[in-house]
């Protein structure tokens, strides 16, 4: 009787500490991934100028700059130079503000770009690929450009992070202005998972900070512009300065 005794509790015993994990630990529980972020589509934007020279573009978007606007040129499909700026939540607010410049002799001929305009609303349809392919595509648009902005580009990287905004804007999406605000505003990816139009960073100031970033386009290859004086160009995450350099990456798709 003892015996039987003997072998029920030891079996009882070890039925409970099976359950209760190895070790007498409890099963480990996996935390759930966080919420992936998701920048704001853009609203109604405000486009002007046709110059066949850059640097006339760049002059009005600096004009527009000082207006307290975040204006950003670019290389139109016509193969003229434009400039856009604005997100307007209803185009009666965007015309009314172009009228303010008309009248303020800062711009003249204008057009109204439409929300449903850009890739970032036909990626509800057809889904991201169509962003993604976009904002490659645009980015690309920009090689051998002399992009600049204005400010201090040690100062949250305004040459580099305004030609990513610049890229994100013209396919819808509103992204921050400087880099370190990009960083933040996405979600983290690894680097072994990057997608096209996805952002990288860098810490190329010499503070252990972000710095710079730029444009995934596949391969291993990114678009940037690197710094004032040089044109946009691709570069290789396996170069041995931005390796070392590298801080991260994020994705907003």
């Amino acid at each position: 009787m003892k015996s039987l005794f003997l072998r029920t509790t030891v079996f009882i015993f070890g039925a409970l500490f099976v359950a209760a994990g190895c070790a007498g630990r409890p099963p480990a529980v996996s935390k759930p991934e966080p919420p992936k972020r998701e920048l704001a589509l853009l609203g109604y934007a405000i486009q002007v100028g046709a110059f066949a020279s850059p640097e006339n573009a760049v002059r009005l978007a600096d004009s527009l700059e000082a207006q307290g606007l975040n204006a950003y040129y670019f290389l139109h499909k016509e193969g003229l130079y434009k400039v856009r700026f604005g997100d307007f939540p209803t185009k009666d607010e965007a015309r009314e503000r172009a009228e303010t410049l008309i009248a303020a002799g800062i711009i003249d001929i204008y057009y109204i770009v439409s929300p449903e305009d850009y890739a970032a609303a036909k990626a509800r349809i057809y889904g991201d690929s169509v962003l993604r392919t976009g904002i490659v595509e645009t980015a690309e648009t920009f090689l051998g450009l002399p992009y600049r902005w204005g400010g201090t580009s040690a100062e949250g990287g305004f040459d580099c992070s305004g030609l990513t905004m610049a890229v994100y804007q013209l396919n819808g999406l509103n992204l921050p202005r400087t880099s370190r605000d990009q960083f933040r505003a996405g979600t983290g990816v690894a680097r072994e998972g990057l997608g096209k139009g996805d952002l990288v960073f860098f810490a190329i100031s010499g503070t252990g900070k972000i710095s710079h970033v730029g444009i995934y386009v596949g391969d291993g290859r990114f678009i940037h512009s690197p710094g004032k004086g040089k044109v946009v160009r691709i570069d290789s995450l396996s170069d041995g300065y931005y390796d070392a350099r590298f801080m991260g990456a994020r994705t907003y798709l």
